[in-house]
């Protein structure tokens, strides 16, 4: 692998381009430890004449929202038949979309709170009151919305009293013209890494998720300090195995590839919530997949270097 060269994508123009670049650097790091040639790359107008006179060996794709994770620049490659790291276009589309993904695992036969979705269109076309009246009548309280596609938690908020949802709404149409409500369900929230090999796809330990703030939005997750993390999980052994299996069952029923994050809450019943699932998860120093890594005693150079060598062998 030595005399491989690998593009890493970081960057791109979503409003997770600041994480993305950090995922990225650290990534290009780690894998230069495994002796390879990494060159870092943004997605800008000058992508695709670099992919054509630069060719790399296979691109690991380090976008965080946008482009990154709807499908888009996978295409591209796809186009141009460079190996990359990651889910297919289709596949990404699929999990991109926060809706879409929950009704295909609730299909697959797995929990998720209840939900309803709903365009900024609707509030201005029936008046808003009545159309929030009837989100808390169907969900009750507390909820938490989110846009219905997106990454980092931006623009989530979790609404505990009817009076909260209007600037709430706001807040959320804020990072998309669509709004996820779904049940907020109190639990010990976990996140779970899907990593492929030759015997198909493999949970790693859960993290648990512990935020000082009490929910885990975008300044929980990207500031040092204001969440404890705990690998594996402080769940039990059957609630351990369970999130694995729904994990693992996300990554299948949505048709991902190589590696891919799943987002889940364990209840005091001993349920599992499916709340959504990531292609493109984090790789920064407050990211759980990293975490996952080393308690599993790999590090995030040599699984991405075995996810590399992955892409280049089915390119072939």
């Amino acid at each position: 692998m030595a005399d491989r060269t690998v593009a890493v994508l970081a960057g791109g123009l979503s409003h997770e381009r600041d994480v993305s670049l950090r995922s990225g650097r650290r990534l290009s790091t780690a894998l230069r430890g495994e002796g390879l040639t990494v060159e870092e790359w943004d997605t800008d107008a000058g992508l695709l004449e670099r992919l054509r006179t630069q060719r790399p060996d296979a691109v690991v794709v380090a976008l965080h929202g946008g482009e990154g994770e709807n499908g888009s620049v996978q295409t591209v490659l796809e186009m141009l038949d460079v190996p990359y790291v990651g889910t297919s276009s289709q596949g990404c589309r699929r999990a991109w979309d926060k809706p879409t993904a929950k009704a295909l695992v609730a299909k697959a036969g797995f929990a998720t709170p209840k939900w309803v979705v709903l365009p900024h269109s609707t509030f201005r076309e029936l008046g808003a009151q009545p159309v929030l009246d009837a989100m808390v009548e169907k969900l009750g309280l507390p909820l938490i919305l989110k846009p219905d596609q997106g990454g980092s938690a931006l623009g989530t908020q979790v609404v505990r009293e009817a009076a909260e949802l209007p600037a709430a709404m706001v807040g959320c149409f804020a990072y998309g013209d669509t709004v996820l409500a779904e049940r907020f369900v109190d639990g010990v929230e976990v996140a779970v890494t899907v990593i492929e090999t030759v015997d198909g796809p493999e949970a790693l330990a859960a993290v648990e998720i512990v935020p000082e703030s009490g929910v885990y939005d975008y300044t929980a997750r990207y500031t040092a300090g204001l969440t404890d993390f705990f690998t594996p999980a402080r769940i039990s052994d059957d609630a351990a195995k369970a999130v694995g299996e729904l994990a693992v069952a996300a990554h299948r029923q949505l048709g991902l590839r190589d590696i891919s994050r799943t987002d889940a809450v364990v209840c005091a019943d001993g349920t599992i919530q499916f709340l959504e699932v990531n292609v493109s998860p984090g790789l920064t120093e407050t990211s759980t997949v990293p975490m996952a890594f080393e308690a599993s005693g790999a590090s995030l150079g040599s699984v991405f270097a075995g996810l590399v060598a992955r892409a280049i062998t089915r390119a072939s």
